[in-house]
């Protein structure tokens, strides 16, 4: 029977902002204190349990709330209203040396860190030479730490943090700074956690990083939990999220009078077989996807071509083509609704979840028109291989 270990009742977190920003200001403003200051909703009555063993990925815009709520879980902030119940010891990598004290060396910075989390002085001492020896900075464990760059900091950190025994590791983004070995190393490191049934809480901005390591997803926006899912079905809810952002801040193209409208894009099979599922195609790899795009031409377009981008779920390129730069091919001068079909034949994709981007540019490469994950289609397979390509792989005993 699964054991919930993390229980999120009702969060709610606001923070006041104020408004003055220097000594005159708050002088010539004393009296109007109120009407200077803000308050921001961090998070709004959120709500969510984690069960033992499970990895769970906090995703959102920047502002969404997801470090507030990490350090909600791991007690550095309390909530206004609502209540975090945790069951078990938790690691947690919050901040760019956080719980280290500068004048400190990193030796004496590891037992004060170790203390905190948790650990004696004896079993800290058990785990010392552990701790140096996956942070790889041996050399300067006598240095205090204000010498230290942003990549030894989180090295030492996160080496304390996963060897103090921890049944909850809360990580924020923190991975990010260190370089692309140590990376690998922690990755590897929070797998093992994994097979040994610890729980993962993980704020990151890499879609493929939470898609690697969690079970679920939890959106957040504005400070509102918006979905809380399987890795695949969350981030493409971000996605849409990061779409209309950028959609909000980039000014549009079109005009009142467009030149081309897309009108519809739907998916087939090598078939014709349409949505058999809430994809428009589900299909096994190697097989053939036909692209429809029901293109509507107002004014005939000298030199028009078309693009379509095929993207994973967390907005990876798996492969463009574009009937001018990559096929060489002129396309007509064309007027009224036209139904325009791509197809692309043995295409050996990984199981994944796909969406489909069209987009129409004149012959001088000005973008008519755009079509964002215009459609969805389901790669599954026998699961012979992982990753964005598919192959069936033979193994033979040489000798």
């Amino acid at each position: 029977m699964s054991v919930d270990v993390i229980r999120v009742e009702g969060v709610t977190k606001t923070f006041t902002i104020r408004k003055q920003k220097s000594l005159k200001d708050r002088l010539v403003n004393s009296g109007q204190g109120k009407l200077h200051t803000e308050t921001f909703s961090a998070l709004d009555h959120v709500d969510f349990t984690v069960q033992a063993g499970e990895s769970i990925g906090l995703v959102g815009p920047n502002g969404s709330g997801k470090s507030t709520l990490l350090k909600i879980i791991g007690g550095i902030l309390a909530p206004d209203s609502g209540q975090v119940l945790v069951r078990g010891r938790i690691a947690a990598l919050l901040e760019l040396g956080a719980g280290f004290h500068p004048d400190l060396t990193g030796r004496e910075n590891v037992f004060l860190n170790a203390s905190v989390l948790g650990l004696t002085d004896q079993e800290t001492r058990t785990y010392f030479d552990d701790i140096v020896d996956f942070s790889g900075i041996s050399d300067f464990i006598d240095t205090q730490v204000k010498f230290y760059s942003s990549g030894m900091y989180i090295r030492l950190a996160f080496s304390v943090a996963v060897h103090v025994d921890p049944d909850i590791l809360l990580v924020d983004e923190v991975l990010a700074v260190g370089d692309e070995p140590f990376q690998i190393k922690c990755m590897n490191k929070i797998h093992q956690f994994q097979d040994e049934g610890r729980t993962i809480v993980l704020v990151s901005h890499s879609a493929g990083q939470v898609a690697d390591v969690c079970d679920r997803a939890i959106v957040l926006e504005k400070g509102h939990l918006v979905e809380d899912s399987v890795p695949s079905i969350a981030l493409q809810r971000l996605r849409r999220d990061y779409q209309e952002i950028m959609d909000s801040s980039t000014p549009s193209e079109s005009s009142a009078d467009p030149t081309v409208t897309i009108e519809r894009v739907f998916l087939t099979d090598s078939l014709g077989s349409p949505a058999i599922s809430d994809w428009q195609v589900v299909m096994p790899p190697g097989s053939e996807l036909q692209v429809h795009c029901l293109l509507d031409f107002i004014h005939t377009v000298p030199g028009w071509h078309i693009q379509v981008r095929i993207e994973s779920f967390t907005g990876a390129l798996m492969l463009s083509t574009d009937t001018d730069h990559n096929l060489a091919q002129t396309l007509p001068g064309l007027q009224g609704q036209h139904e325009i079909l791509i197809k692309f034949p043995d295409l050996r994709l990984g199981e994944d979840d796909y969406n489909v981007t069209i987009t129409v540019f004149d012959q001088n490469n000005r973008a008519l028109t755009r079509l964002a994950q215009a459609a969805n289609f389901a790669v599954r397979t026998d699961k012979r291989t992982t990753g964005p390509v598919y192959s069936s792989p033979i193994v033979e005993i040489i000798g």
